[in-house]
């Protein structure tokens, strides 16, 4: 394995394995990339009901990438003009480094609950496979 995050010719990045066998972009000690790279953030209404199921799946989804050390922060939010500021589309809302990469299109803010398509079929937050696409993709734009 080359240590370190290594990129090939067009920007392609190098896998290697790590010590557990999993193949990926690995730091230089064979393990995980650095987890301090990644600010997360979820938002959410008073008493969200989904919640703690998007921490529950978004801590899942950390531990899978190698990001189990990444401090995830909950911000409530509480009135229309803090969720147009905020471009709180719904609750739960998951942001990676500022971004919300399930926005859809044309969602105007709101103080709703926020549905996600699933390979499931509709749900109040991601998917840990969908959660774990998003994390890789943030951490690759990083």
């Amino acid at each position: 394995m080359i240590p370190g995050p290594h990129r090939m010719k067009g920007g392609a990045p190098q896998l290697g394995v790590d010590v557990l066998g999993r193949i990926g972009p690995f730091g230089p000690y064979g393990g995980a990339r650095d987890p301090g790279d990644m600010e997360i953030e979820i938002l959410a209404v008073p008493d969200c009901p989904h919640q703690q199921l998007a921490e529950e799946r978004l801590r899942q989804a950390l531990d899978e990438s190698g990001l189990a050390a990444t401090d995830i922060t909950t911000r409530v939010i509480a009135d229309q003009a803090e969720a147009e500021r905020s471009r709180f589309t719904g609750s739960p809302t998951i942001l990676l480094d500022g971004r919300d990469p399930f926005a859809e299109r044309g969602a105007i803010p709101s103080l709703a609950c926020r549905i996600y398509r699933t390979p499931d079929g509709p749900a109040g937050a991601p998917g840990v496979d969908q959660l774990r696409w998003a994390l890789d993709a943030a951490a690759d734009a990083g």
